[in-house]
C-alpha cells in the first residue's frame, strides 16, 4: 500500500464493515498505508478482502491498538463504548457508527453534505455518524431547510433487513424459501414475528421509548434537529414524528417524507433545489414510472429523491419519497466521507488528535 494512514476498522466481518472496507478499496481520496481489521474472538483471523489483499482479522486488546491514526467503529455500542476511548487516548480519531455518542454534545455528529463545519474546529476524537434512516432524511431535507426553513417533518421509514446485521438477512431468506415451499415460516429469531411476507411496525425496541415511539423513531427525530443545529431534545422547536416499520427487503430503506415548510416552496422550485443537492439524484417522472426505487438504490452513493408532490390540503406542505442504501450513505460510505474531509483539511493523523 502507498504511504498514508495507519486505518483500523472495527467489526470487519459485519454488513457495515465490509461495505467500508469496499468502499475504501475504490476511492483513492484517502491515502492508506496499512489497513487492519478487527473482529471478534469468534472470527479472530478470518480474512476480509482489501484492495487484492487477503488481510487477517485481530482482535482488540491493549496491545492491538497502538499507533492508528483513523478508525471505523461499526461493532456495536458495547464495543464503541469500551474501545473508541482506548484508541483515541492512543492518538487516533474514531468514527462510530453506533448510536452510543451521538447525544453527546462533545462529539461532532456529522452528514458531510450537510454540515460539515462541525468538523472545522477543537481537537477531534470521536465522531459520530447518525442512523442510517436520520442520513437519508437530512442529505433529503437540508436544501429545503436552507432554503425556506421546516416547520414540521411527518416520517414514515420502510426499513431493510440488512440494517439489523448479516443474521436478519439470512431469517428473511430462510422465511422466504419456507413459505414457498410449504406455506409456513420457521420460528423467527431476530425479529419478534416473521419478516417474509410481512411489514411489522416496529424498528428497534419499545424498551427505553418515549409515549410508545421506538428507540429507532426517537433516533431520527433527535438526531435531525441536532444535525440541523437545532436542540436535539426540545421537540417543539421543529416537531417531527417518525413511524419506522421493517419491510422484507434485502437492502435499501424507503421513507414517505412530509414537510411543511416556513416559506412557500411549490413541487417544482424543490425539483430544482434537488437537481443541484450534494448526494441526491432526483428521479421524479411518475407518470412514466420514474420514481426512486429500492433495486435501482442499492449499490448507489446518491439518496434518490422524488415523487415530489405539493399537499392538497395544506399550504406550505410538500410530500416526498426518499431511497436510499443503508449501507452505503446511510452506514459505510458517511464515515468514509467524514474521513476524506478531515483528509482535505489536512485535520486527520495522529499529530493533529494528539495535539
Amino acid at each position: 500500500m502507498s504511504d498514508g494512514y495507519r486505518i483500523a476498522v472495527v467489526g470487519a466481518t459485519g454488513v457495515v464493515g465490509q461495505t467500508v472496507l469496499e468502499i475504501l478499496s475504490k476511492r483513492p481520496q484517502l491515502p492508506v498505508s496499512e489497513l487492519v481489521p478487527f473482529a471478534s474472538q469468534r472470527t479472530r483471523g478470518r480474512a476480509v478482502a482489501f484492495r487484492g489483499q487477503d488481510l487477517a482479522c485481530d482482535v482488540l486488546t491493549e496491545d492491538s491498538i497502538d499507533g492508528f491514526d483513523l478508525v471505523f467503529s461499526s461493532a456495536g455500542g458495547s464495543v464503541s463504548t469500551e474501545w473508541a476511548p482506548r484508541f483515541v487516548d492512543r492518538g487516533a480519531i474514531v468514527i462510530d457508527k453506533s448510536s452510543s455518542y451521538r447525544m453527546d454534545e462533545s462529539v461532532p455528529l456529522v452528514v458531510p453534505e450537510v454540515n460539515p463545519d462541525a468538523l472545522d474546529t477543537g481537537r477531534l476524537g470521536i465522531i459520530s455518524s447518525p442512523n442510517c434512516s436520520t442520513m437519508q432524511l437530512v442529505v433529503a431535507l437540508a436544501p429545503i431547510y436552507r432554503a425556506v426553513g421546516l416547520r414540521e417533518i411527518i416520517v414514515s421509514t420502510y426499513q431493510s433487513v440488512s440494517g439489523t446485521g448479516r443474521a436478519a438477512l439470512h431469517e428473511l431468506d430462510d422465511q422466504t424459501r419456507a413459505q414457498l415451499a410449504s406455506g409456513t415460516a420457521p420460528k423467527p429469531a431476530v425479529y419478534p414475528h416473521p419478516i417474509a411476507f410481512n411489514v411489522l411496525p416496529q424498528v428497534e425496541t419499545f424498551e427505553g421509548g418515549e409515549a410508545g415511539y421506538t428507540t429507532e423513531e426517537l433516533k431520527i427525530m433527535k438526531e435531525t434537529r441536532r444535525i440541523l443545529g437545532l436542540d436535539p431534545e426540545d421537540h417543539s422547536v421543529l416537531p417531527i414524528t417518525a413511524t419506522c416499520a421493517r419491510v422484507p427487503v434485502h437492502n435499501c430503506h424507503s421513507e414517505s417524507i412530509r414537510v411543511e415548510t416556513v416559506d412557500p416552496l411549490t413541487a417544482d422550485a424543490c425539483r430544482e433545489l434537488m437537481r443541484h443537492a450534494p448526494g441526491v439524484r432526483l428521479v421524479d417522472d411518475p407518470f412514466n414510472g420514474r420514481y426512486p426505487l429500492a433495486s435501482e438504490a442499492a449499490g448507489q452513493d446518491d439518496v434518490f429523491v422524488g415523487r415530489i408532490r405539493q399537499d392538497l390540503g395544506r399550504e406550505n406542505c410538500l410530500n416526498l419519497w426518499v431511497v436510499g442504501d443503508n449501507l452505503r450513505k446511510g452506514a459505510a460510505l458517511n464515515a468514509v466521507q467524514i474521513a476524506e474531509h478531515l483528509h482535505s483539511k489536512g485535520r486527520l493523523g495522529r499529530a493533529h488528535a494528539i495535539a
